[in-house]
């Protein structure tokens, strides 16, 4: 799994600890909140209104402090694998969250992955950030042979597979690590995904979008 923490955008004091808290566990949404959940006093948790501020920052610092412990690598069928990825953005720009999730080549789901993106950040951003999620994470748990890449945005199809430059000049850090990730995987291709189209990948982005939103 990712040993650093993969770059974010701006994101509040409170997010940014979350975020440190899911790259401890490897970026599993569910791990993280659970870690979360047991860690603040009484009944609350990471979205419960009965939380305060105060408890949630330290019960997050405690963990940031904590050697988590990283779920298990899941077995896949062979070296093929389909990612799903979906991006977030309230108001575009706003609270954005990305979301991956990795399935072997019969579609058993390995790892459910999201993470906050930015509290002021465009969903082309929130899109090719759920794409590097999803790599960075195949790429430390497996040795990929090929993987088909489910997505819905044309923008990140075009840049990324279609050879056109990055539409904003604030993705190219993105960028180029997706096709550094990329080149490491002798075959890979996308599949487009109409917006009427299942994308697991999607509540996953919508939690982040929801810890993008946390603050300050």
């Amino acid at each position: 799994m990712t040993e650093e923490p993969l770059p974010a955008e701006h994101l509040s004091p409170l997010a940014a600890l979350v975020d440190e808290v899911l790259a401890g566990v490897g970026y599993e949404m569910a791990a993280a909140t659970d870690a979360i959940d047991d860690a603040v006093s009484g009944y609350g948790g990471l979205f419960a209104p009965e939380t305060t501020r105060g408890e949630l920052r330290r019960a997050l610092g405690e963990l940031s402090a904590a050697e988590l412990a990283k779920p298990p690598v899941a077995e896949p069928t062979d070296d093929s694998f389909v990612l799903y990825v979906d991006g977030s953005s309230r108001g575009n720009p706003g609270p954005a969250g990305a979301g991956a999730v990795i399935m072997d080549s019969e579609e058993a789901q390995l790892a459910r992955l999201g993470r906050p993106v930015g509290s002021r950040t465009g969903n082309n951003t929130a899109e090719y950030v759920a794409l590097q999620l999803g790599l960075s994470e195949l790429l430390s748990r497996y040795e990929p042979h090929s993987v088909d890449v489910r997505i819905d945005s044309m923008t990140v199809i075009r840049d990324v597979w279609g050879g056109n430059d990055p539409t904003e000049a604030s993705v190219e850090t993105y960028s180029e690590s997706i096709a550094a990730a990329l080149s490491e995987v002798p075959n890979h291709r996308y599949t487009h995904l109409a917006d009427s189209d299942p994308n697991p990948a999607d509540a996953l982005a919508t939690v982040g979008a929801d810890i993008a939103a946390l603050g300050p």
